[in-house]
């Protein structure tokens, strides 16, 4: 059975997946991507609100807009495919990748913060798949691209947010506190 790509409800998933992503490395105490620039709460506020609007246009917006949707679930894809690349991980029975700490999210956290990124990346490959047919089926293989470039972001905020907990702690760094 084929997802209605009227509602994009595969869409909508990977962005409830990426907020779940990055909302819980924020609740986990590592800050969350561009909390290192903008700060935790302007960071926060723009992620939300991103997500928000994916989340709400992807389920209302006409097909006329399926390259839009098919740019962001390969983006999605991309981090994701970054974070397990780029990280320590080890592989599982199936020989899936599995990270073992990420972003000084711990060896407790991974149990929760692995299926996040998997839900998150492999309903953005099916929305890729099944949804936004009226774009160009390249669109999506594009933005794989971006997995160096997210890979290098990802270290260079971590080292970033890291350098910020030691000299300003603060609750939505607090484990970044106890790291090195």
């Amino acid at each position: 059975m084929r997802a209605d790509p009227a509602r994009r409800p595969l869409t909508r998933l990977a962005a409830a997946g990426l907020a779940a992503h990055v909302f819980f490395e924020l609740g986990a105490g590592v800050g969350m991507p561009a909390a290192s620039v903008l700060g935790p709460v302007p960071a926060a506020g723009l992620w939300a609100v991103g997500a928000g609007t994916l989340w709400r246009t992807a389920a209302t917006r006409p097909a006329s807009s399926d390259a839009v949707f098919a740019l962001c679930n390969g983006a999605g894809l991309a981090a994701v495919l970054a974070h397990l690349r780029g990280w320590p991980r080890r592989r599982t029975r199936l020989g899936l990748p599995w990270l073992r700490e990420c972003e000084g999210l711990g060896p407790d956290l991974m149990p929760f913060y692995n299926p996040i990124l998997y839900v998150s990346g492999v309903a953005a490959l099916a929305g890729s798949l099944l949804e936004n047919r009226s774009a160009p089926r390249y669109l999506p293989l594009l933005t794989l691209g971006l997995v160096p470039l997210f890979i290098v972001t990802q270290h260079s905020e971590h080292w970033r947010l890291r350098d910020i907990a030691r000299r300003r702690p603060g609750w939505w760094n607090r484990r970044l506190q106890q790291a090195e």
